[in-house]
């Protein structure tokens, strides 16, 4: 009950019809010198469903589908500077945000990623504002202006944006000749069939998905207008695996089934019947907790007291209870009534004790009953 495949899995692990689609392609082998003709399918589909775009380029991890995406909008622009808002994965580019302010991501979403190793070069290249920080933004845009080669953020985290904000960064961005990326990587597939960009009205000139593209099988694709994505072929993009046989027969075979069993509509029902079961564990038991309800596919509660260490006291006791649980989860199609009637009973236990811990004392009663250490924020844990 939380991230289930780092939101990979969002039909559930080892779904039967993707589990057998792959199965027959390694058996039919998953490598060659050319292509496989999935690949063309899964251009096709992806096209299909995104009609404002024409390209498609593929990759196998999401960080490497932004890195191309960016790749690509800067050899389109002929510019240097990407306007970052949200998480895009480890690459030089990215983390170099963090050389003149090590900082200067750790609003956007995960703290504690350390640009080691990314050559300091890039000081400047990346720059950051805060998700719907119109002010910030427009004052990136006075600075930099024709310096900008892109914008790539997440059009939707855990609230439903305002559409005047996401048309305002698109229409800016473009009036200094710079270009628009949605990364879908993480809500794409989950909010709506396709894309959170489809419901919210608002296309961008590039998109990257990944994650639940192939429901825990490695595939990542980049879609974008012909115009722009006809700069790729200006630049050296290539790997070996990009050609195998097996991310894109996945990603063919969790689109079929996503479309036929409407998992966003499921998993949303999911999210909110969790949701609804954690603030009335909470209230029943007198436990302080607030949620975020506005996107219920990417559920997700906090302690405003003590929020590590009784986030971590949660885990520990849910763990004793037989669930993996946290603070956030990611609803898939296998999250069933009865997996949700368990967990339900399980998270009405483990908030009892939790308000029984915190009657006894405070921040060392909680470490005591932890009996470990606590966990970090976002990366942290990698870099101390």
């Amino acid at each position: 009950m939380t991230t289930n495949g780092i939101g990979s899995c969002l039909l559930g692990y080892a779904d039967p019809d993707v589990t057998q689609a792959v199965v027959e392609r390694v058996q039919n082998g998953s490598m060659s010198t050319l292509n496989s003709p999935e690949e063309v399918m899964l251009a096709d589909r992806l096209l299909e469903i995104h009609p404002w775009a024409d390209c498609v380029r593929y990759a196998r991890t999401g960080g490497e589908t932004c890195a191309i995406a960016t790749r690509i909008a800067r050899a389109a622009t002929g510019r240097d500077i990407v306007l970052i808002c949200g998480y895009h994965g480890w690459p030089d580019w990215y983390l170099a945000a963090n050389l003149s302010n090590d900082k200067a991501l750790d609003d956007l979403l995960l703290p504690g990623l350390a640009p080691a190793g990314v050559p300091k070069e890039l000081t400047g290249t990346s720059l950051t504002f805060r998700y719907g920080d119109t002010e910030a933004f427009d004052a990136l845009i006075r600075e930099y202006g024709e310096k900008i080669a892109c914008v790539i953020m997440e059009p939707i985290r855990h609230s439903t944006p305002e559409k005047a904000f996401l048309t305002h960064i698109r229409d800016e961005v473009h009036r200094i000749g710079g270009l628009l990326i949605y990364d879908e990587i993480t809500i794409g597939w989950r909010y709506c069939f396709g894309g959170s960009h489809l419901a919210l009205g608002v296309n961008p000139d590039l998109a990257t998905f990944a994650k639940v593209l192939g429901n825990g099988h490695p595939i990542g694709a980049v879609i974008g207008t012909r115009d722009v994505m006809e700069a790729a072929q200006t630049s050296f993009i290539s790997s070996t695996y990009w050609t195998e046989g097996v991310g894109p027969t996945a990603a063919l075979a969790a689109i079929n089934k996503m479309e036929r069993v409407r998992v966003w509509e499921y998993v949303a029902e999911v999210g909110r019947t969790v949701l609804k079961d954690w603030k009335d564990a909470a209230e029943r038991h007198g436990v302080t907790i607030s949620c975020i309800e506005d996107v219920p596919c990417l559920a997700i509660f906090a302690f405003p007291e003590m929020p590590l260490e009784l986030k971590t006291l949660y885990t520990v006791l849910m763990l004793k209870e037989g669930f993996l649980g946290n603070n956030a989860i990611y609803p898939t199609y296998a999250h069933t009534d009865r997996i949700l009637d368990l967990h339900r009973a399980a998270v009405d236990k483990v908030f009892g004790e939790i308000a029984e811990i915190l009657k006894k004392g405070g921040k060392e009663t909680v470490l005591e009953a932890i009996g470990g250490p606590v966990c970090q924020s976002g990366f942290k844990r990698l870099v101390d």
